[in-house]
């Protein structure tokens, strides 16, 4: 399994994740940051756990992100 979090308030809709992952990542358009799709809220981050091969996309998104607010974990 794979953990991502994500810090969205940081976020500033460069596109970046959806690039790398559309399946997984999609901009609000009601205020132009990116969402996590099928992730939960706590605290301010984002997480979700989805599966192994999600993995790699989702490090290219987290290393792309300008504002470094992706991080992607084996769990």
């Amino acid at each position: 399994m794979v953990r991502i979090l994500y810090h969205r308030q940081k976020c500033i809709g460069c596109n970046a994740c959806v690039e790398a992952l559309p399946s997984r990542w999609r901009v609000s358009k009601k205020d132009g940051r990116c969402n996590l799709i099928g992730s939960i809220e706590k605290r301010g981050i984002y997480q979700v756990k989805v599966a192994t091969e999600e993995f790699e996309a989702n490090q290219i998104a987290a290393k792309n992100c300008p504002v470094n607010v992706i991080k992607v974990e084996m769990c």
